[in-house]
């Protein structure tokens, strides 16, 4: 099968060195086009790079020679690539005419930006999830004037630990949540040794998240109608989002109300059988449940199924709302570029990026 040749835009930060991992002998992408700021233009990656490199593993050998253009060379982009992933560090509004430059250029844009997640007809997608708002694609490409270009985008990182959780139990009528994330300074792009302040320490504000926690889920949880993604007026979910000192790893503190409460086997059973994708980077069992008292913890479960798995425990009854439990996900894999490869992987089966 000839590979599609894939960009990143937004190169060398964290998100886009774990892009270039993720990449590396894909059954699908050849990793062809980096593009990063101006500063970082015209020199290999290696050197735009720097000692700035925050992967566990090292740079491909091959890719330190790759060059990095400039992330506005829309020509060189469009003769290197058929598609990019997104993930620059740029003011919103930047970002969303960055992302509908490259579009209008006939070149696919999968962001891992929350510029356009609100953009009425780009679809944010959890593959396992909303699958069918793809379909918005056709009405966004008449919007721009495209016959190929368009935008799709991951949603943040911290409503993949819990959003995957809820969404099998809708069947019980899912009415009130509360969420309490707890989330590793890898979201903010840093490791310990760039965020000293957080060694001994946790930070109960994170700029925009809790907005994004409540409302984010109902766009996922949204319908496609004329043309645009409606997002859906229930549940209501209120969210506090905490920075904790992990590297790796968000996770959520959960209670959830129900119309028609379900025993604790009901949801089990329906987390157990809630169905994943056939795509190459998905888990093979979406999520997995923890019958320990002391699971899922971050640093041992988040690299499950290679991080793109969620997990789930203590799974129990509460004095106020129906029931509590606890979820975790990896957030720079299934939370960020895993999310968007997975994304990716989607739009290539259905055909939207050849």
């Amino acid at each position: 099968m000839k590979k599609i040749r894939a960009g990143i835009v937004g190169a060398t930060g964290m998100v886009g060195q774990r892009f270039i991992l993720l990449l590396q002998n894909h059954p699908y992408f050849e990793l062809s086009f980096l593009a990063a700021s101006a500063r970082s233009a015209g020199k290999s990656y290696e050197e735009s790079i720097g000692g700035r490199w925050k992967m566990t593993s090292p740079i491909p050998e091959s890719v330190k020679s790759m060059k990095v253009y400039d992330a506005s060379d829309l020509e060189t982009a469009k003769a290197a690539c058929d598609f990019v992933f997104c993930a620059v560090d740029m003011k919103k509004d930047e970002i969303k005419n960055l992302e509908e430059a490259y579009a209008k250029a006939e070149i696919p844009v999968v962001s891992n930006n929350s510029a356009n997640r609100w953009t009425k007809d780009v679809p944010m997608v959890i593959p396992e999830i909303n699958p069918s708002h793809l379909g918005v694609i056709e009405a966004q490409k008449a919007r721009l004037g495209t016959s190929k270009g368009f935008i799709a985008v991951k949603p943040n990182c911290s409503i993949q630990s819990y959003v995957p959780l809820l969404t099998p139990l809708f069947g019980f009528g899912v009415r009130e949540v509360a969420v309490c994330t707890y989330q590793a300074i890898s979201g903010a792009g840093k490791t310990f040794n760039e965020f000293p302040e957080i060694l001994d320490n946790v930070i109960p504000y994170i700029g925009g998240e809790e907005e994004k926690s409540e409302k984010e889920p109902l766009k996922i949880w949204g319908e496609l109608k004329n043309g645009e993604i409606v997002p859906g007026q229930s549940p209501a979910i209120t969210a506090q989002c905490i920075r904790v000192p992990v590297s790796d790893g968000h996770l959520a503190a959960v209670f959830v109300k129900f119309d028609k409460k379900p025993s604790a086997d009901e949801i089990k059973e329906s987390w157990k059988n809630f169905k994943g994708v056939d795509l190459p980077s998905a888990p093979k069992q979406f999520i997995h449940y923890f019958e320990e008292d002391n699971r899922p913890q971050t640093k041992l479960d988040r690299e499950l199924e290679n991080g793109m798995a969620i997990s789930a425990g203590r799974l129990r009854e509460d004095s106020i709302y129906d029931y509590k439990f606890i979820g975790l996900s990896h957030n720079t894999l299934r939370g960020a570029a895993g999310g968007a490869v997975l994304i990716a992987e989607l739009l290539f089966k259905e055909g939207y990026l050849y």
